[in-house]
């Protein structure tokens, strides 16, 4: 409705209800027209109507939703589907056109404003967590792990003689399987203990970069978020050595964006060294449906040269999902998830200590990981061999999910390269345990419930290693007494 059908609608019904309506609408716009002028994420979140009225605006700005349109090319936005079409809001063209990811698309300019917007919003959150410095960044609708290859194919570019990528360990096959797929020899370098954390070796590192020479590395892959005991690398260590040697430096920081720390590591690094990007999940810092990452980085030009190594169009889905969450939450109501997870995640170590203190097991210290939290299970691998993996599939059949359950000595081959104590960071970590997070939109009720019923499955396995004890006991003392009465006779 424009002014002239509102100036028409008022010879219809009542003038002083139609400007009443016009009102209200002009409301809405006002938030949109603040958007479109700010290109940041509204302090407050918008209502539904108000950002499907914004969506369904993009929408027939796209030619597939002109009336009259008559399309006679291959790729013309049709849907077979009506339900699909209302999933995806009638925005059908997705992002980019056929040679880069971020170029506008004369059909769909709706879609267009859509992903410029999108971008634009996201890299305020971004500054608004903690990376001030950022420059740039884009979401690619693809995880983290394809996100960090096409960095590391853009830098084959730039660097075409290297043939080696620096990565201080960390079990999680998809960042390792990245390195692989963009057709580099990952250099694996362990992790040191120190107390309970696993942390950067900055002198194996040096060594590295030493034996291989700098012009052969393609860049050192380092990591912020990640399971305890492993804990964020020393990415200001790192970025300082990477600026010494002139090499690059990318960061996965998988669901560190809801970490005020990995993002000042991040924001740290970038000033006193080098980092050339940082990606991140989608699904895991924004809580919306997987398949989307954001590349950013401190150099325009170097994120720009990344949006333009994605071959072809893309799907829009991620960037809607994400433009979406952000317009629903607003700053502040992102905020204050952020800050529930930080309240969640002091309770959850609370209950996790007590918990383990009634089991003769201990809370790991780990204070440099802002995340995840990691219970010792000694006792149980006392009891039996079986018992640390048995307490893992309890906890699956019980429901509690995310809880990872770390046995001593497993072995995992990938693409090659075999793995000595798999899944916790290090060839021989002291002990097994139990893993469990505080991640964005976690609540007291999850962490209450899930101590709770692993509390029942300690106590169960406990009872059942006892049992088996006592019948291994009978058992020899019947042998010892038969021995003894054959003897005699």
């Amino acid at each position: 409705m424009n002014s002239e059908n509102f100036s028409l609608s008022e010879k219809i019904v009542s003038t002083s209800y139609i400007r009443q309506g016009r009102e209200a609408r002009r409301s809405h716009e006002q938030l949109i027209r603040h958007l479109l002028e700010q290109g940041k994420c509204p302090e407050e979140g918008w209502s539904e109507s108000t950002i499907e009225l914004f969506l369904n605006e993009l929408a027939v700005m796209d030619s597939n939703n002109f009336l009259g349109n008559c399309g006679v090319g291959e790729r013309e936005g049709r849907v077979a589907s009506s339900l699909v079409a209302r999933r995806h809001y009638r925005l059908i063209h997705g992002i980019g056109r056929s040679g880069d990811i971020a170029a506008i698309q004369p059909k769909a300019a709706g879609s267009s404003l859509l992903n410029k917007l999108t971008n634009s919003v996201v890299l305020d959150i971004l500054k608004l967590s903690g990376v001030r410095s950022v420059a740039s960044c884009f979401v690619v609708p693809m995880a983290t792990g394809m996100s960090l290859t096409l960095c590391f194919l853009t830098l084959r570019h730039r660097r075409p003689k290297a043939r080696y990528i620096i990565w201080p360990r960390i079990d999680q096959k998809s960042c390792f399987k990245a390195m692989i797929t963009a057709g580099f020899e990952p250099v694996v370098v362990e992790n040191v203990l120190e107390g309970d954390e696993l942390r950067t070796d900055l002198e194996a590192v040096e060594r590295k970069i030493e034996e291989l020479g700098a012009e052969n590395i393609l860049c050192v892959h380092s990591t912020t978020s990640c399971f305890a005991p492993r804990v964020p690398d020393r990415l200001e260590e790192l970025a300082a050595v990477c600026a010494k040697h002139n090499i690059p430096h990318i960061v996965n920081n998988a669901y560190g964006v809801q970490s005020s720390k990995c993002m000042h590591l991040i924001q740290q690094g970038a000033r006193v060294g080098r980092i050339d990007a940082f990606v991140q999940s989608l699904d895991k810092n924004f809580m919306v449906p997987v398949g989307g990452a954001i590349i950013a980085g401190f150099d325009e030009s170097f994120i720009q040269e990344i949006s333009k190594m994605y071959p072809g169009r893309a799907s829009a889905s991620p960037s809607l999902d994400v433009l979406i969450t952000l317009l629903a939450l607003g700053a502040s109501g992102y905020k204050k998830l952020l800050s529930e997870r930080k309240e969640i995640y002091l309770f959850l170590a609370q209950e996790l200590k007590s918990l383990a203190s009634s089991h003769r097991e201990r809370l790991l210290h780990t204070p440099h990981n802002p995340i995840s939290l990691a219970m010792s299970l000694d006792g149980l691998q006392a009891d039996s061999d079986k018992a640390v993996t048995q307490l893992g599939s309890m906890l699956f059949t019980r429901q509690v999910s995310g809880a990872r359950v770390i046995p001593l000595g497993k072995e995992q081959t990938i693409s090659g390269h075999t793995f000595r104590g798999f899944m916790s960071h290090s060839e021989a970590y002291p002990c097994p345990y139990l893993n469990a997070a505080s991640a964005v939109g976690i609540t007291r009720e999850d962490v209450t419930l899930c101590i709770k019923r692993l509390d029942k499955c300690l106590k169960t396995l406990k009872k059942e290693g006892n049992a088996a004890k006592n019948s291994s006991l009978d058992q020899s003392v019947c042998k010892d007494l038969h021995c003894f009465l054959y003897i005699d006779c």
